[in-house]
């Protein structure tokens, strides 16, 4: 439930038609600032007390008119100073000051010699001019609703009775003798002196230094310092001067901060008749004071209540006292809050169900603690009884502080029933324990102590020796955790055979699994353990980071921390690399050249230089070769001299005059060093002096000299060697390469084209042997008749053939061709032309109406003769094509006449067809014909519908063939 207060009086909700209130939202309708504005708090009330909030203002913005009568005129003379008076009207919040010179919206524009002050809205003028003459009206804008209202305006003229002589300047406006700021907010301090000529106003901090955060507006009229700290209040000082003097103003600077919360309140049960004491603490500037509420009304000191600086004491609290507290701290800046709830606890002693009846089993010579912890308030008094006899303290049996009964090294005679009672002034309660001592558990593990080899397996025993009537559970362990048997890969097995012992196999045991294994045997009265510990044998694990020492141009100094030995001592240690020249890692030679296992450095050498090297070392023992340690830093050995030469010099064909002289590169990782090249070195057979060129790039693989001096096939002595920055090295071995013999220079002679078929011309040609451009093959030019010279298509040939078929020509067409020898310096000459056109295409119509009689073991073909067209090749005969059904190869036999005899010499189903040909190929084929072929009788092609029956089994065809024609 809430209400509300105004001014600290409790607003009636239903004194005013115009308030409502909807889930704790107060609501005014038509809100007046006469009726309505004032200071809100909302006072929360439930079942456990009541709450104020903070406070809130209500204020209401406006701005009233200026005053309507007229202003009257302000004279000066000129080069005086002179204030303008807003004179501002009624108005709520802050308002923003601004003038207008003549007329809207030509406004005065603020420079050293003109100043509004936002404080008082006047304008100053500190030197008057000419051009200032005119009328003046203060605007005013309202900062919340941006209302604005006009002043009457203020005529401002020149007095006709001289000039204003030069005089000191006089400070009109500044700031107040004391400015108070909120922390964190931003200040703004003005100062402006009238004076002749005008002043220059300049700022200090009196024992300091204005903060570099400090902005200075309006031509350091305003001091400008955003979010304020307490090490920027002081004196401030501004100083206006100009040649005539000058004049100061000093003020203090004063910060404030809001009450903050260092302590607050938590909410606090007591028992009834306890005391309290709460504390609250909060820092502000000034320091705060304190109040306290309860239940939303200020609390007074009484007899058992007291209140100062932040702290309430109650000596003994009742039910009276439980309720809502709040501590207010404030300063006069601002107020804050802090609530608590305080409740009284009163209530006879109960016990949870859980503690009403309990069974404890101790083994003997144990210690035991029963516990006794009734609820209620207040806090209930305990007592103990062993049956009918309360329990007396001894050296054995004490009642502690909390009520728990403890009995040290139990024996029989404890065995029985203890009653524990709470009282308190609202009733008692009663739990009852029943405490059994029994013999301790004993536990036997073994093997104590084995050492295996990784993969071998071993049975770990644990047995109990146990009270009879005691149930026991064993738990295994290994370096101190449990053992997950269904996460450990099935190395680990938990066997209980019998009841009072338990198994622990381990099956292929790693390296990993070394360390003390643990037996814990728990029973309901006592838990023992012990633990055994198992030696591991394996390879070596791996060695330490490797650290490169030293590096030359082959040979790498490198250390390493050993690697543990896994109880078998290292024999020795292997060394690897790797570049991006190698096949992943490699071992490398070292010095000495075993390394063995106590050893903690060697040095890898036959290294190459200026090659990225890592390097990694690999640790062996007795049972194995363990991982490799982490790769050393990439490192680059030293460059050296390149002792690598080039491979495979040999000569490549080029054009007339050229010697071309290629190799394969060198390697990058024969290369040894930066500016890598090559020297190429030639000279004719015979003479002395080496011609050397130098070529810059590593990757080149061909060198070209050119001298027009040189004959074609002139043999050159020619060597390739190597260099780099640090020097040069080694030349290949020396080869002998002749230089280019230039493109053939003769033209092919008796040049024929004959036309083969539709499709292909045959060409020969002869060529006259040269000494000095042989060719390497030779390139045929060929073309249509009817299509433009761009067309031409070539074909080559290779070597020292002199003929081609041209192929994939269009029939019945005149093509043109020449054919000209090429070799690697280029082409020679073309040929004369020579001419063929391509055959006609063969006919198109199939032989017709084809006729057969079958005889015994041959069949007797006859057809209609074919008919070529115009533009078609003339018939020169027939072709037969006939195979066995099954089978892919047949035969052919040729006729002139369109007539043949066809032999089938084997029983079975012959596939026969019938084409024309002529000189431009074979024709079109026939329809095929199948024919049966037999001993005897005689078949006819109008009895051959028989054989292409096909509702026929094949075993009633085949009696059908067998009967004689007269049978049918």
């Amino acid at each position: 439930m809430a209400g509300w207060l105004r001014n600290g009086t409790e607003i009636d909700l239903d004194s005013d038609y115009r308030y409502s209130l909807i889930d704790g939202t107060f609501i005014i309708s038509n809100p007046s600032e006469l009726r309505d504005s004032g200071l809100y708090q909302c006072l929360a009330t439930n079942s456990f007390g009541s709450i104020l909030s903070r406070e809130a203002t209500l204020q209401f913005a406006y701005l009233g008119n200026f005053s309507g009568r007229t202003r009257s005129a302000v004279s000066v003379r000129e080069g005086q100073g002179v204030v303008l008076m807003c004179s501002p009207p009624p108005h709520s919040p802050e308002i923003i000051y601004s003038w207008v010179f003549n007329e809207f919206p030509s406004f005065v524009a603020e420079d050293s010699r003109r100043f509004i002050s936002q404080e008082t809205g006047n304008l100053y003028i500190s030197k008057v001019q000419t051009s200032d003459v005119g009328s003046y009206i203060c605007l005013v804008k309202n900062a919340v609703t941006n209302a604005r209202v006009l002043s009457p305006p203020t005529p401002l003229t020149l007095r006709n009775d001289g000039v204003m002589g030069e005089y000191e300047p006089k400070i009109e406006v500044h700031f107040p003798f004391t400015v108070t700021a909120a922390k964190g907010t931003t200040v703004k301090m003005e100062c402006f002196a009238l004076g002749n000529p005008v002043p220059t106003i300049t700022w200090m901090k009196v024992n300091g230094y204005i903060p570099s955060k400090s902005r200075l507006r309006k031509s350091q009229a305003v001091l400008e310092i955003p979010n304020l700290q307490l090490d920027d209040a002081g004196i401030y000082e501004c100083t206006a001067e100009n040649s005539r003097g000058k004049n100061s103003f000093r003020g203090q600077l004063q910060i404030f901060t809001y009450p903050h919360w260092v302590q607050k309140l938590n909410d606090t049960q007591l028992d009834s008749g306890s005391p309290l004491q709460w504390e609250c603490k909060a820092t502000g500037k000034p320091r705060p004071t304190y109040r306290w509420l309860k239940n939303g009304v200020p609390l007074l000191p009484q007899s058992r209540v007291d209140t100062v600086n932040g702290i309430l004491a109650i000596h003994s609290v009742n039910q009276s006292d439980a309720g809502m507290y709040q501590c207010l701290a404030e300063n006069k800046y601002g107020a804050i809050y802090a609530s608590a709830e305080l409740k009284i606890l009163a209530s006879p002693p109960s016990f949870e169900l859980n503690q009403v009846k309990k069974s404890i089993i101790v083994t003997k010579d144990r210690g035991v603690l029963i516990e006794c912890k009734p609820q209620g308030s207040p806090k209930p008094a305990i007592s103990w009884r062993k049956g009918d006899k309360a329990v007396r303290a001894n050296k054995r049996i004490a009642i502690l502080p909390d009520g728990s009964l403890r009995i040290l090294n139990a024996s029989k005679a404890d065995e029985g029933k203890y009653i524990c009672q709470g009282v308190n002034i609202f009733g008692s309660a009663e739990i009852i324990a029943s405490l059994s001592v029994k013999e301790p558990t004993r536990i036997e593990l073994t093997p104590k102590r084995t050492e295996l080899t990784v993969g071998e397996s071993i049975v770990l025993n644990c047995k109990a020796i146990h009270d009879a009537s005691l149930d026991v559970t064993f738990y295994w362990t290994l370096k101190g955790q449990p053992i997950d048997f269904e996460k450990e890969g099935g190395h680990f097995e938990s066997i209980r055979a019998q009841a009072s012992s338990a198994d622990l196999m381990i099956r292929n045991i790693l390296l990993m699994h070394a360390g003390r294994y643990g037996c814990r045997v728990q029973t309901t009265a006592d838990s023992v353990s012990d633990e055994a510990e198992l030696l591991v044998r394996g390879p070596p694990g791996p060695p330490g980071v490797v650290i490169v020492e030293e590096i030359t141009e082959s040979t790498a100094t490198l250390s390493w921390s050993p690697a543990t030995d896994n109880h078998s001592p290292i024999s020795s240690y292997n060394l690897q690399a790797r570049s991006p020249f190698s096949l992943g890692w490699q071992t490398v030679k070292t010095v000495p050249e075993v390394i063995t296992g106590d050893m903690e450095s060697a040095m890898a050498v036959d290294l190459n230089p200026w090659v990225e090297y890592e390097f990694r070392v690999v640790a062996t023992n007795p049972i194995g070769t363990g991982d490799p340690s982490i790769p050393s830093r990439m490192i680059r050995t030293n460059e050296a001299v390149p002792k690598t030469a080039p491979s495979n010099v040999s000569g490549r064909s080029g054009r007339r005059h050229e010697l071309v002289i290629a190799w394969e590169p060198v390697s990058e990782e024969f290369q040894n060093g930066e500016g890598f090249g090559y020297i190429v070195a030639f000279r004719p057979n015979g003479t002395r002096g080496w011609k050397e060129k130098m070529v810059t790039s590593s990757e080149a693989s061909k060198f070209i000299y050119r001298d027009e001096s040189v004959p074609p096939l002139t043999p050159f002595e020619v060597k390739v060697g190597v260099y780099n920055n640090k020097g040069d090295g080694p030349f290949s071995q020396i080869v002998v390469i002749c230089s280019a013999e230039g493109e053939p220079t003769a033209a092919p002679i008796d040049v024929t084209a004959t036309s083969v078929s539709v499709s292909e011309i045959f060409v020969v040609w002869k060529h006259v042997k040269e000494s000095l451009g042989r060719p390497q093959g030779f390139e045929i030019s060929y073309w249509k008749d009817t299509e433009p010279e761009d067309s031409v298509e070539t074909v080559r040939t290779r070597g020292n053939e002199s003929f081609v078929m041209l192929t994939g020509l269009e029939g019945n067409t005149l093509y043109h061709l020449t054919v000209r020898a090429y070799n690697g310096a280029g082409y020679g000459p073309p040929s004369r032309e020579a001419s063929a056109t391509t055959k006609r295409h063969p006919p198109r119509e199939p032989p017709g109406n084809l006729r057969w009689e079958q005889q015994g073991s041959q069949v007797s073909l006859d057809w209609e003769p074919v008919r070529p067209l115009a533009n078609e090749s003339e018939v020169m005969g027939y072709k037969v094509f006939y195979r066995q059904e099954g089978h892919s190869k047949g035969q052919v036999i040729e006729t002139q006449k369109p007539q043949a005899v066809v032999p089938l010499p084997e029983a079975g189903v012959y596939i026969i067809e019938v084409r024309a040909y002529s000189e431009g190929g074979d024709g079109t084929a026939s329809s095929q014909i199948k024919v049966p072929s037999y001993s005897g009788g005689k078949i006819t092609s109008a009895q051959s519908t028989l054989h292409s029956l096909s509702k026929w089994s094949s075993v009633t065809l085949l009696l059908a063939l067998m009967l004689p024609s007269s049978s049918w």
